[in-house]
């Protein structure tokens, strides 16, 4: 069986027609002339990479910023189209929904959702972390932009993230009342609808929200169960703002969103014939014939935050970010795509978090940068059979299960600073560093029932074993630090180097069979603390160095940016499951998980991105990447270097996008807009 995240759109290529209409003025495509701008010129993107507003050519960094209103014109959905428009990034659905999602950057991610391993890429909401991959698949509405950040975040972020970081930024609520509805149509009768809305009640108080369903028939089919569709949507989002501004000096924003996916369970399609039963291989990638129904799929999730900015003065703001979320998910994942109950898994996802960051940022003439403070306390719980009917029957255990529960308690608290001193007019140094502490907290169940499904699904099975009752605490500290130089031989060409480091927490094997651990310290004896070391994995580190040069060229008609980078990928963690004869009687009846720092990588690339304004209507944007990604040693569950047999997960070789957009001012009944044609 092959389960993919196949695309939204089933054709790689597209060409959108859009009329943008406002009452007030146009809504400017992201490489449109600019208020700022002279004709012909390219469009003056400003971001917050640094915690402070600048330019994108002048941040040295890579990243890619994506304004909503380009989103809007391409017809983006959802962060996952952002991954076809930032090089050598690949974001998808995951695990059989539409909102969970695998994120991978520069080669560096994690594709096991499951609670006890942490995200490689960083995803935020206006500053505020995810911890965890359900529900983590934003759709794109209220956007103000999206900016992707390439290589090691720790020294301005509030989370440690290894890989990168994806910042979700919405829209400030505007000074005027705003009423907006926006419809889209498609094929398979996409029918998106976003009503969104927004008040002065005072001078100093605004508030505005936004609701949206969202729909899609399914691109295949469930042959084995009628009316169940394979690859649609049914998604209800909503968002509200408050924002208040007692003085000039101090602001605070209370957000809260909220998504509810009904969405029928994305299901596999199979690569080959059923072994026992001979199943065909289905003729569309699209369909399935997986007869797991329970549970009923559901997504839910939703979150708060408190944002304050207060300007102490003119060199000193205080920033303090405060929030709070929470999702369930239950998905019935069936991974032999077919009606018999064997290799079934049934599964409930629970997530909750409270996180605090303080921030205090400077800036004068020549010296610029931030303080922070960061603190995370997350609980994740993970439940699941794993049904194993046709095992079972040959073992005379009818209805065999393996069932597992994991939950993980995390408490992390760090603290980072990241300054910039111009030593001239064109040099200026960076230099930043993160302490991070990651205390894991973890307690595993495994359990081997007869009867099929658990009473936690709704079932009858009983237990007959216990495989593993751990409980277990460790404590993960590093130091990772951060320097870049910056020199402008003329105001038009950026170049920099950069090195930086990431680090990501190890925990314990929510997978793990306590039965299976060996006499590691080879005292004779499989005793606890054996127990303990085999179900621990420890940190995993990242060194990278990168060297880029920004520029812009034609008078401004033409921008660019290369990066060239390496990475030393070490102790990367494998996650992985191994059967296992649980009695000892030469049959495998069961499965172990084994996940450990079993790996050490380079990871070599290139990466080029820009735009260019061909005339005043028409414009091109672009990017490639390249990755040359290579395990030096890679240890397999037999204690065998399989380097030579292992490729990256996620991590294609060449990465490749572009558009081009011929975007023309129009007036139709006295209000003006943008008359957009826009090839992808």
């Amino acid at each position: 069986m092959h389960a993919r995240s196949l695309p939204a759109r089933r054709h790689a290529c597209a060409v959108l027609l859009a009329v943008s209409i406002a009452a007030g003025g146009a809504a400017e495509p992201a490489l449109a002339q600019s208020a700022g701008a002279m004709p012909g010129e390219i469009e003056e993107i400003t971001v917050t990479a640094r915690r402070r507003e600048e330019a994108i050519q002048d941040v040295p960094l890579s990243i890619t910023a994506i304004s909503g209103e380009r989103l809007a014109l391409t017809g983006a959905e959802n962060i996952i189209d952002v991954g076809q428009m930032s090089p050598n990034v690949t974001l998808e659905v995951s695990r059989g929904t539409n909102t969970t999602l695998t994120a991978f950057i520069r080669g560096v991610g994690q594709q096991d959702p499951v609670a006890g391993f942490e995200a490689g890429v960083g995803i935020y909401i206006d500053d505020v972390y995810l911890n965890r991959p359900q529900a983590a698949v934003l759709d794109i509405y209220d956007v103000e932009r999206i900016e992707v950040l390439r290589g090691p975040q720790g020294t301005l972020y509030g989370r440690n993230t290894i890989g990168g970081a994806i910042k979700y930024v919405t829209k400030r609520l505007p000074d005027e009342p705003e009423v907006k509805v926006k419809g889209s149509v498609g094929s398979y009768n996409q029918v998106d609808t976003i009503i969104t809305a927004s008040a002065p009640l005072s001078d100093t108080f605004r508030i505005g929200g936004s609701i949206a369903r969202l729909t899609r028939d399914g691109f295949g089919e469930n042959r084995n169960v009628p009316g169940l569709e394979n690859y649609n949507k049914d998604v209800l989002g909503a968002r509200l703002s408050m924002e208040w501004s007692p003085t000039e000096a101090l602001f605070l924003r209370f957000a809260a969103d909220y998504v509810d996916d009904d969405s029928d369970p994305r299901q596999g399609h199979r690569l080959t014939v059923g072994n026992l039963s001979g199943a065909p291989i289905l003729d569309d990638v699209f369909d399935t014939r997986a007869g797991l129904t329970n549970p009923e799929q559901s997504v839910e999730a939703s979150g708060v935050s408190l944002t304050a900015d207060w300007q102490l003065n003119d060199r000193f703001t205080l920033k303090n970010i405060l929030a709070y979320r929470e999702d369930e998910s239950w998905s019935p994942i069936d991974f032999d795509s077919l009606p018999a109950a064997d290799l079934d898994v049934p599964v409930v996802y629970e997530n909750d978090q409270f996180s605090e960051e303080l921030q205090l940022l400077y800036s004068s003439d020549r010296l610029s940068g931030i303080v922070g403070a960061y603190y995370l306390d997350a609980y994740a719980l993970n439940a699941f059979d794993v049904i194993l009917g046709l095992t079972g029957d040959v073992l005379n255990l009818p209805g065999l299960n393996s069932f597992t529960l994991s939950d993980v308690d995390t408490s992390t608290w760090s603290l980072f600073a990241d300054f910039t001193y111009d030593l001239t007019d064109t040099v200026s140094v960076s230099l930043g560093g993160r302490y991070t502490a990651d205390e894991r907290s973890s307690t595993v169940l495994r359990q081997t029932m007869i009867g099929g499904t658990s009473a936690r699904f709704g079932g009858t099975a009983v237990p007959i074993d216990t495989t593993s009752d751990f409980n277990g605490s460790e404590e993960f500290t590093e130091f990772t630090p951060k320097v870049s130089l910056s020199w402008r031989p003329i105001e038009e060409q950026h170049v920099y180097v950069t090195y930086s480091e990431g680090f990501k927490g190890g925990s314990f094997d929510p997978r793990g069979l306590t039965t299976a651990a060996p006499d590691l310290d080879g005292d004779g004896d499989i005793d606890q603390a054996d127990i303990f070391e085999f179900m621990l994995f420890h940190p995993e580190t990242v060194s990278s160095w990168e060297l880029g040069l920004k520029s812009s060229w034609l008078d401004n008609r033409v921008t660019s940016s290369i990066a060239v980078f390496r990475s030393d990928y070490e102790d990367v963690q494998i996650p992985g499951s191994v059967g296992f004869d649980s009695d000892g009687d030469g049959v495998i009846d069961s499965f172990a998980g084994i996940t450990s720092n079993a790996a050490d990588a380079d990871i070599n690339g290139i990466e080029l991105e820009g735009a260019a304004q061909l005339a005043e209507p028409l414009s091109f944007a672009w990017n490639v990447g390249y990755i040359d990604a290579g395990f030096n040693e890679f240890i397999d569950a037999f204690g065998v270097d399989v380097a030579d047999q292992r490729v990256f997960q996620n991590t294609p070789e060449w990465t490749a996008g572009g558009a081009m957009t011929w975007a023309k001012d129009l007036t139709v009944f006295d209000r003006s807009g943008v008359l957009s044609v826009i090839g992808a």
